[in-house]
């Protein structure tokens, strides 16, 4: 990293300390050619600042950032936030990536947001070439699955308890 990765670093930080969600939309917008690690760091701190206006940006990521590290870790803090509205941005993931990392952390972020209405999707991804992919749909699958039983059974809806 060059020295004024380090300011931009430094400048991430202060606006994750004030929750400045703008900053990190308008950062992660124009992070083409910025180093591995503002684009992951960036992409961190959103999870923790947990707002759902986040999920639009880290979908931008999980479809466009050119590396694989970075779609990964959008994958997963799409899951970690658990709303809904990255559902569509996660199933295409799964189903068309070219990196297998990013394909088993969208089927696995896609089990913490606990729609099962994506099953059909989990289900073509239990196919996947990769074995890990394969097996991460398919735990998907199956803890969707048992949560939809759940929800029959009960007339409150049941969250996933846990992510995986």
């Amino acid at each position: 990293m060059r020295e004024d990765d380090y300011a931009t670093l430094a400048q991430l930080e202060e606006a994750f300390e004030r929750r400045d969600l703008s900053k990190f939309t308008s950062f992660l917008e124009g992070s083409r050619g910025v180093p591995l690690l503002l684009r992951v760091h960036a992409v961190c701190m959103l999870e923790h600042i947990g707002d759902e206006s986040a999920v639009r940006p880290l979908c931008k990521v999980l479809k466009e950032d050119s590396s694989p590290l970075t779609r990964h870790e959008a994958a997963f803090t799409l899951g970690q936030l658990g709303y809904r509205s990255a559902r569509p941005a996660l199933v295409e993931a799964m189903l068309s990536d070219d990196s297998p990392i990013v394909r088993h952390e969208s089927a696995v972020a896609l089990s913490s947001l606990g729609d099962d209405s994506v099953l059909p999707e989990l289900e073509k991804a239990i196919g996947d070439k990769d074995e890990d992919v394969s097996n991460s749909a398919l735990i998907a699958f199956e803890y969707l699955s048992y949560l939809a039983r759940r929800r029959q059974a009960s007339p409150e809806v049941v969250k996933p308890r846990i992510r995986l």
